[in-house]
């Protein structure tokens, strides 16, 4: 499978935001739309610091 985990990063700590993301959209009024393979969907404001598919890992600021 090809999905990733999303975290936020707040205050220097990093915590699980979304488990098994498919899709990441970025949208014009600077939010993030994760969606997961089961059709689960977070909308948060902030932007990607980093995205490392290897690791299946996604960090949100």
């Amino acid at each position: 499978m090809c999905e990733a985990n999303a975290y936020i990063l707040k205050d220097g700590e990093e915590s699980l935001l979304m488990e098994s993301v498919d899709l990441v959209e970025p949208e014009a009024d600077g939010t993030i739309r994760l969606v997961g393979i089961f059709g689960d969907q977070i909308v948060i404001k902030g932007k990607i610091k980093r995205m490392n598919l290897v690791d299946h890992r996604i960090l949100i600021e």
